[in-house]
Order: structure tokens, then sequence, then C-alpha cells
């Protein structure tokens, strides 16, 4: 989620533990965030991240899109600054010395904003990621801009930056899935509930953060899952539907969703949604 959304969530979110919050994190890390690695491997492959990418991804959360960039050889530098229990799955994975190993000096996690993570030893980034896709939130566009807004000072002129969405509805099947968000939650409809992916979200974003778009790409991501209770779980990770929970309630949701996927779930019991995401290259100025 954008930093605008999550402070929505919790907000929203009232009581909700850091136990539960902590679960929510672990099922993003173990099974939706790899929905997205075709995606990370494209922007990569286009833009040949390796040695000597010194890389900033914003909104970074429990890190598999940098720990990537880093098998290539780039120097990387995540900042969340509103999910901490993502930020620490991060951690687990990316820093040597979670696993009694010397660190590497050319690997960082900052909980903060990209101001947090600028100082006067840190070379201008070469590339700015930010690949939680928007595109499908009310008022997600707004968070990002944010983010860009403070970033791009400390990326190097013509730098690239990549901005990632949801594809067209009729290309994403789980769009189906999503409008159970909004059907829920229709009560507190606006900045939050589930909408369909307009052909322009990121280059409109671009445009109003500054940057000059320059390329963009549509990349397969199909979410696929090994039965319907780890579809469900994958689903709510992301933040669609917390709108839907504040609505409603946690059991409602559940039971929604599950019967939203029984057209996709195969006959050993998996489930299986094609989808397309974008992604869009813009330039520092």
């Amino acid at each position: 989620m954008t930093p605008t959304l999550v402070r929505q969530h919790l907000s929203s979110a009232g009581e909700t533990s850091r136990a539960d919050l902590g679960a929510r994190a672990r099922d993003w890390s173990e099974i939706q965030e790899r929905m997205l690695v075709p995606l990370y491997e494209a922007v990569y492959e286009r833009l040949d991240v390796g040695h000597g990418t010194r890389l900033l991804g914003l909104g970074c959360g429990s890190g598999l899109a940098l720990l990537m960039a880093a098998s290539r050889g780039a120097a990387v530098t995540g900042v969340d600054a509103f999910c901490p229990e993502r930020l620490a799955l991060a951690r687990e994975r990316l820093l040597p010395e979670a696993w009694g190993t010397r660190a590497r000096g050319d690997t960082r996690l900052v909980d903060g904003t990209p101001q947090d993570a600028a100082d006067a030893e840190t070379p201008a980034y070469t590339l700015v990621t930010a690949f939680e896709p928007i595109g499908c939130l009310a008022g997600d566009s707004e968070g990002l801009g944010e983010l860009l807004r403070a970033a791009t000072p400390l990326a190097e002129r013509g730098a690239p930056v990549v901005l990632a969405g949801w594809g067209p509805p009729e290309r994403c099947t789980t769009s189906s899935v999503l409008r159970v968000a909004t059907k829920l939650a229709d009560p507190l409809r606006g900045t939050g509930s589930w909408r369909p992916a307009l052909r322009d979200d990121l280059e409109e974003v671009a445009q109003r953060a500054g940057l000059k778009p320059d390329g963009s790409g549509r990349v397969a991501c199909p979410f696929g899952y090994a039965d319907l209770d780890s579809a469900v779980k994958g689903l709510l990770s992301t933040g669609l539907f917390d709108a839907a929970i504040s609505a409603t309630d946690q059991a409602q949701v559940d039971k929604e969703v599950a019967e939203a996927l029984h057209p996709y779930q195969r006959r050993d019991g998996t489930v299986w949604m094609p989808n397309v995401f974008r992604y869009l290259i813009a330039r520092v100025p």
C-alpha cells in the first residue's frame, strides 16, 4: 500500500493487534509478493540492473524486489515508513547480520522516508523503483506522488524512475474478485475503496511529480495459489480489502472472497488467475 492508504488502514484497523499485522505481513512475504516476480525481472532486464546500479526502492515492504536486484550486483537501499512488520521481514532477507555473517555496506534498509536515506556520503541513486502497484484503489496515486517528490532529488539527472500498476480490468482475472471489496465497502466508498485501473494512471502520477515518461511495458503476472485458503490470505495481505473489512467484518470478507475465487479453483485444489501489470519508466529531469 502507498503511504496515504497505509495511514488510512492503520486508523481504520482500530484495535488490530501487532500480531495480526505481523501475520498479514508474513502472508504477503510468503504468499503474495512472489506473484510480482515477473514484473521485477522484466524491469531489471530492460534497465540492465547490475554492478554499478545504485537502487532506491520506495515502499520496499518485505524486500523481495531488492533481494533480486542485489543478486544481480546492485547496491540497494529500501525505505518504508508505514509498515514496520514488512520491513522487519526485509531485514531477515537482506541484512547478512541476521545470518551471522559480515554486513554488506551496499545494502541499506531505512524505517522512514527517502530523506532519511540521504546523507553526505551517499552517492546519487541511478535507479528509483516504486513497485507497489497503483490503479486499483481510489486515492493511491496521491501517496505515491508524495514519495516520488521526496525521492527524485536524491537521484542522478536522467535516472530512470519505475512506477507499477494494474493492467486493464479485462486483462486481470483478479479484478472480478476485487469487486467484492467494492460491494462490501459501499458505505465507505471513496479514498481507499477498489476501482478499475485506468489507462493513464501511471503517466498522470509521473507528470505530477515532474518526471518525463520514457517508455512502458506490460508483464503477465498470474496469481497462483496452492489452495483456496492460501488465495484468501494472499489477497487480503495486499490491503485491497481493508475498507471492506472495516465496513463489515473479517469473517464476511473471508467468506465472500472465497466464494468469488471458486471459478478459478482447479480440480487439484489450486487457484490460478492470469493478470497483466503495467510499468512506466520515467526520467528525473
